[in-house]
């Protein structure tokens, strides 16, 4: 499958997360855990998201998967108890926008990362999915999801 695979330079983006290690298995109600802590603490400082919810792979461990999920914000906002303070790089980023389940997106890395190879990039190791939607909203075959590496 062909997939349309970018190279941007982004700027610095600030976020709310929160960061922790879990068994795949464990990930949908993680991500629901911090997702919600986050929004609720958004709202009682009066603000909202800037953007999708994102997560980020530090590893690709599927035992101790070391995940931190949030939402970037306009600016640094504090963080409270384990919702943290803290940004997504800028530089250099490869992307690609996925449509399909989850679990079904194996492809679109493979593809990214012979892409980085072939142009000479250089990955850091961290990969960002942004959810742009949710299976509570669509079918899964209607999920989108942008993966991103950031290039060193």
């Amino acid at each position: 499958m062909d997939y349309k695979i970018e190279l941007t330079e982004e700027v610095e983006q600030p976020v709310l997360s929160m960061r922790t290690v879990t068994a795949v298995t464990n990930l949908p109600q993680e991500l629901g855990k911090a997702y919600h802590a986050i929004i609720d603490y958004l709202q009682q400082n009066g603000t909202q998201p800037s953007g999708p919810a994102f997560a980020a792979y530090y590893n690709m461990d599927m035992e101790n998967l070391d995940v931190e999920m949030g939402f970037p914000v306009v600016k640094k906002i504090p963080g409270q108890g384990e919702i943290k303070s803290s940004v997504i790089p800028g530089g250099k980023q490869v992307s690609c926008l996925y449509k399909g389940p989850y679990q079904e997106c194996g492809p679109v890395y493979e593809a990214m990362t012979k892409w980085v190879q072939e142009k000479g990039q250089t990955l850091t190791g961290v990969a960002y999915e942004f959810y742009y939607n949710s299976p509570q909203e669509v079918p899964e075959s209607e999920l989108l999801t942008k993966i991103m590496f950031p290039l060193k």
